[in-house]
């Protein structure tokens, strides 16, 4: 798939979400971002913002197979994976696959299931797979987590973990709309709403096509360089009690690629991994006690991290 076309394709899937999702370019950017990383997406904002409809829209674009999850303290792993039943015809255990056997998957409030039925997912999102009773069931491609939570309600929420953080690609927040983007909302919505009239762009093979139309993406060791002098930056921060691990120096590798296919680019740019270092990092790093208590924001400790390191130039 050529750059152009790649570039046309990614164009359509935005411009269709925005139809529902208004005045939010560069999230549903990042949303997208994460879906050709191959990748996981994490949206943590205030109710009422848009971030399971984001999910929605995003999965009825591309026409795969979507299940919603919905997370509550009762659930169990067994509810996401699936479970082995008796056959009384068989006389034999036969495996019931779970809601988790999609390409799109929404794991909606994820943090109010306890942190047992969470973990249920990390093999699921790190090797796309389920072992059952030693059976190991492997996950349709492509597969795509879509978890949302809320960052002031803690009540009932148990905190995800910080294995569970690192296997989100990206975490971003939606925000509220601007005046003019709300008044846009509030028409739209008079007399239905716009995400019943969005049908599919995509087919699972396209989507596909598109993840290896980005992963072709070209690198150059001086933007690969600077990726390792942020990664490490966040190691030796003196206000970061951990910082990323090879994990986080590959998700923003394939983010940056994705993001010059997004762009129309069949090379990465410094400006690229700038970007999206903060919606990459910020969740894998973990403040010292001191920052914490002091509610400094991870966010700011990535851009003082950009602030401090040389920018490449001469890059394109």
């Amino acid at each position: 798939m050529s750059v152009t076309t790649t570039a046309d394709r990614i164009g359509q899937v935005i411009a269709h979400i925005e139809q529902v999702i208004i005045g939010k370019r560069d999230t549903v950017e990042l949303a997208v971002i994460a879906l050709l990383c191959g990748g996981h997406l994490l949206i943590e904002d205030i109710p009422g913002v848009g971030k399971t409809t984001l999910a929605k829209t995003l999965a009825l674009s591309l026409g795969c197979a979507f299940k919603r999850i919905q997370f509550t303290p009762d659930l169990l792993p067994a509810d996401i994976t699936g479970t082995s039943i008796f056959n009384q015809k068989t006389q034999d255990f036969e495996f019931r696959a779970g809601p988790v056997f999609a390409n799109i998957v929404l794991a909606d409030e994820i943090n109010r299931a306890t942190p047992k039925t969470q973990a249920a997912l990390l093999e699921c999102m790190e090797e796309r797979q389920v072992t059952s009773d030693g059976v190991t069931h492997m996950l349709p491609a492509p597969f795509f987590v879509i978890a949302t939570e809320n960052n002031i309600e803690y009540g009932g929420t148990y905190q995800l973990p910080e294995a569970q953080l690192d296997r989100f690609l990206l975490r971003i927040a939606i925000g509220y709309p601007q005046p003019e983007d709300e008044k846009r909302i509030l028409e739209l919505q008079v007399h239905a709403h716009p995400i019943t009239a969005i049908n599919s762009l995509l087919s699972a093979d396209e989507v596909l096509a598109l993840q290896a139309a980005s992963r072709a993406v070209r690198v150059v060791p001086e933007v690969q360089s600077y990726i390792v002098d942020i990664i490490t930056g966040t190691r030796n921060h003196p206000k970061v009690k951990i910082g990323a691990s090879p994990r986080g120096s590959l998700a923003l590798l394939h983010a940056a690629q994705s993001h010059a296919a997004v762009r129309g680019r069949n090379f990465v740019l410094p400006d690229d991994v700038k970007h999206l270092a903060p919606y990459v990092l910020a969740h894998r790093i973990i403040l010292t006690e001191q920052e914490r208590s002091n509610s400094v924001k991870d966010t700011a400790i990535i851009g003082d991290i950009l602030n401090r390191i040389p920018v490449p130039v001469g890059i394109g």
